[in-house]
């Protein structure tokens, strides 16, 4: 397993902890300011991990 390929599934495990932060949201409150900032770091080191391991393939 080269190291790209690892970037890419840890970009794949990234992607989807945002997507389930982001999803999960109360029916009182809604999303709060801390999962919608939690979401976003985590789509944001997905991305830079996903672009790094498609460079390191590359």
């Amino acid at each position: 397993m080269t190291f790209g390929i690892m970037l890419l599934v840890v970009g794949g495990f990234l992607l989807g902890g945002a997507y389930s932060i982001f999803r999960a949201d109360s029916d009182v409150k809604g999303r709060t300011a801390v999962q919608v900032a939690f979401a976003v770091v985590l789509l944001v080191a997905a991305l830079l991990a996903t672009g790094a391991g498609i460079l390191r393939l590359v």
